[in-house]
Order: C-alpha cells, then structure tokens, then sequence
C-alpha cells in the first residue's frame, strides 16, 4: 500500500499559511508575535490590493486609519516621501535553500565576541538588570543573552524605516493581512509620542529597537522602565530589557526555575518521548532512567515540575530536558534553537553552558528542496506531514516518527539523509 502510494505522487504545494508565517519569522530579527490580532483593527481588503496603485492603496489605508482613531497630521507626517521599497519585497520573497545545523548556529550565536560583551555589559548595567529582576522576576542572564542575539546589544536593530517597510508589505508582501495590522499599530505608536518617524527604524519585516519588538507587541508589553515619559526600546537599554522582561512574565516565565538541562538517556530509551508536546515530572523523567550528563539523578528543588524531552540533532546529538521557561523564550521567538541558544548563553556568560555530548557533526542537513520533497513523499506514504512547506514542524516530525516505527528505527523525529533516501527507494 505504501509504495502503491508513493508512486502516485502528490501535488506541489510550496507555500501554505503556517510556511510563510514561519518564513517570516525567521525573518524579522528573532521577534517576539503576539498569538493574536486585536479584533477592533478591521481587515483590509487583501483581494483587491493587487490591483491597486500604491497610492490607491495607501489612500484607501488612510481612510481606515483615520477612522481607527490616527490623526491626520500624524498619518501624512508618517507617509511622507513614502514609496514602495523593491529590497524589502526581495527579502519577503527570499527562501534560502540551505539552513544552518543547529550547531552551527549555536557556536555564531555564543561567539566569544558576544559571550565577552555580555559579561561587560552584566557588569557595566548591574544596578538597572538587578531592579528589572526584582521588578519582574525574570533572570538578568536571560536577559542579557536576549539583547546579544536580537541586536548584537543594540548595535544592530536595523536600518529600515518600519512604516515605509510595513507599508511595502501590506500593499506588495506575501502576508499582507499581517503587515497592515502591524502598521496600524505603528501609526498608533506614533501618536502616542514614544518616537518619531524618522527614527522608528528596524528590520526589512519591521521588527524594533534592541529587543526587535513587533509593533503589536510593543503596545501591549512595552514599558518606561527609566521613567523619562517615552517607551523608547531603540535608545534606552532599560526599556529594551524591562520591555523584554515585561513579555517574559507575560508568557509564563517561572522566576527561579532553570529554562532545561543537558541529560543523558539509558540504552534502549524510546526516542518516540522526545516530543515538546509531551509533559512529565521530574520524578517520572528520572524513572525512566534519565539521569544528569554526570550519570546522576535528576535533582531540581521542585521535582513535581514538568519538563520535555528535546532531541535537537536527533538520538545520535545531545539530549536535553526542557521546561516552562524554555517555552518562555519560544513565545518570544518559535525556534528550538534559537531557545536553547538564549538558555546555553544565559549560563555560558557566568561560566557554565557547556554541552557534554557530540553533535553529529557529519550530518548534511536537508536542503529546502529536499525538506519539500520529504514532506512530499510523507503525505503520498500516507504518513500526514501536515502541510508541504518546507518547513519541519511538529507535525511533520510526527509523520517522521510514524515512518521511522515502521522502518524499526529510532523514532527521534529527526529529518536526515538517510531517511529521505529510504522514502525513495520505496517509491522506485
């Protein structure tokens, strides 16, 4: 029935919803999106932009945005000189082939030049870091390694003016709907002073200042931390943090509880339990044989926490439990690495963070165009994939478990040459 399957093929279908959101997402700088639109923002009329000008487009928008509470003033001050920029259609439109392997990206993201500036920086800021902790619980090194990577500290937020770039992608961009609600909110933050036009700058899909808030998440979780009457997150580094901290709470972060830790598993482990959306105590992790990269049991103050089992470089890489404050950092951005990066940062800046075990460093990981082909060959296996996107999401990672049952391999959920190769030879 499978190779019956497989040689029917199935139909190319490069670029659902959940890819593009996912696209964009690595995108905009690592940002923090909010999970919702706010309902009182009326949607535009996306069908019929296409065939409009971008001036007939931006005088239909202001329209809405002057019935949504903007001023007119401030609206045409935002949009003056304002015009289509073609480089930020090029980078909504980029797909790049090849990705990084998750270790590669850890050692860019903890380079010593980083790791070196964080410690000055800790040192330099002590005193501002110490009241965000107390005021929002949240761990300064967390902190710190959430400003390194968004913005290498603040030296790079991006040079894009957030309206003419929101504007180029909700008149021209693959996610129109999107960009037109973050550019109401923009124009929202305008008015309300926290910054002018001129220096609301930040990346190509508009994400802001040392922490790259979108603008929806800037309105709802940004503060004036330093008490000068302005949410300013592009100059002042205690509003970035304390804004970042602020989202942090918001999502969940549980003060004095570690985000995860590297563990080793025991022989015959079932690699299936290495899935974020199974939750187990402590106590039950540690009965199934896990134990610290020591070999000793896991011992945490609160053993009734929870935690997940992350695999990112499949059984062969290392092993790490992971809870809620690892979910934390994946609402301030949806990318395993990039969570584990801010939590292996976190403690490399004070001397710890140190991985035990060997990432696989011989692997060739999938290309974009082998990755659609996986997800091809899945659906057409009748493995359901969930979606032909080019992206390995946690329903793909499931159908990839239900193939490697039935090869009688490990069933980490990690996508690899090999695998792909078995899927083709089925189908010849």
């Amino acid at each position: 029935m499978l190779i019956k399957l497989l040689r029917q093929g199935s139909p190319h279908r490069y670029l659902t919803t959940a890819g593009v959101a996912m696209l964009l997402l690595a995108a905009c700088a690592d940002t923090p999106i909010r999970a919702h639109a706010d309902t009182a923002i009326a949607a535009p009329l996306s069908d019929q932009r296409e065939d409009m000008t971008f001036q007939q487009w931006r005088d239909q928008f202001r329209e809405e945005a002057l019935a949504a509470g903007i001023e007119p003033q401030l609206f045409d001050q935002a949009f003056s000189g304002i015009t289509p920029d073609p480089a930020i259609l090029r980078a909504d439109r980029s797909q790049p082939e090849f990705t990084r392997p998750v270790w590669e990206y850890l050692e860019g993201a903890m380079s010593s030049t980083r790791l070196s500036s964080g410690r000055r920086l800790l040192e330099e800021h002590a005193q501002m870091l110490a009241a965000i902790e107390q005021r929002y619980g949240v761990d300064r090194n967390i902190l710190v390694s959430i400003w390194g990577l968004e913005s290498n500290f603040g030296a790079n937020m991006g040079n894009n003016l957030v309206i003419r770039a929101l504007a180029t992608l909700a008149h021209e961009g693959r996610r129109p709907d999107f960009a037109h609600e973050q550019l109401l909110a923009a124009l929202e933050i305008l008015q309300r002073g926290d910054i002018t036009p001129d220096d609301m700058l930040g990346s190509w899909a508009g994400a802001m200042g040392q922490t790259q808030f979108i603008p929806t998440t800037y309105n709802v979780h940004a503060v004036d931390f330093d008490g000068n009457g302005k949410r300013d997150i592009w100059h002042s580094s205690a509003d970035a943090l304390a804004s970042a901290a602020n989202y942090l709470k918001a999502s969940n972060w549980q003060t004095g509880q570690l985000w995860g830790m590297e563990v080793q598993l025991p022989d015959g482990f079932d690699y299936a339990l290495a899935d974020m959306s199974i939750r187990k105590p402590i106590s039950e992790w540690n009965s199934l044989g896990i134990t610290t990269t020591r070999g000793t049991a896991l011992n945490l103050e609160h053993p009734e926490q929870t935690g997940s089992l992350l695999l990112p470089a499949g059984h062969r890489g290392p092993a790490f439990i992971v809870m809620d404050n690892f979910r934390s950092i994946l609402r301030y951005n949806n990318s395993t690495s990039y969570a584990l990066a801010i939590g292996l940062m976190s403690q490399r800046l004070h001397g710890g963070g140190q991985i035990s075990a060997s990432w696989p460093t011989g692997d060739k990981p999938l290309s974009r165009s082998e990755r659609l082909e996986l997800q091809e060959r899945l659906e057409a296996g009748g493995f359901e994939p969930g979606g032909i996107d080019g992206i390995i999401g946690a329903n793909t990672r499931k159908a990839i478990r239900r193939l490697q049952l039935s090869l009688g391999t490990p069933a980490d959920g990690y996508p690899d040459h090999e695998l792909l190769n078995a899927l083709r030879q089925w189908a010849e």
